[in-house]
């Protein structure tokens, strides 16, 4: 599976971004879709996820409410839209790919198996 991730950049608190995350490979089955992010010297922290079969969501407490994550189906590409953007939110976002579903979800780093190239969200004050 590889992945490409996209649509990071440069925005002001309280403004917008969409990251996309185009899937390809052997994406079937009871996959889930999810974006991490990180900071310099922490560890890949959960933002959000979504099953491919069911479409159902996980969010992290921090981005509930504002981000919202979704999946086209037909284009194999899953979206994070991230509104009311925050300078916390500032760091790299990394798409991932796992190939399935844990109950309970997949909200943590080893429970994915392949990893798309970092894009970076810059909010500022």
């Amino acid at each position: 599976v590889q992945l490409q991730a996209s649509g990071g950049g440069f925005v002001q608190a309280g403004g917008s971004l969409r990251l996309s995350c185009a899937a390809s490979g052997r994406t079937l089955g009871n996959s889930v879709m999810g974006w991490f992010r990180r900071t310099p010297g922490k560890e890949r922290d959960f933002v959000a996820a979504i099953r491919r079969s069911t479409g159902s969501t996980a969010y992290a407490e921090s981005v509930k409410g504002r981000f919202a994550i979704s999946r086209d189906r037909a284009k194999n590409t899953v979206y994070l839209q991230m509104n009311s953007l925050k300078p916390e939110d500032t760091a790299v976002y990394y798409c991932a790919f796992a190939s399935a579903f844990r109950a309970g979800w997949n909200t943590h780093f080893s429970h994915y198996d392949f990893w798309g190239q970092g894009t970076q969200v810059t909010v500022s004050s």
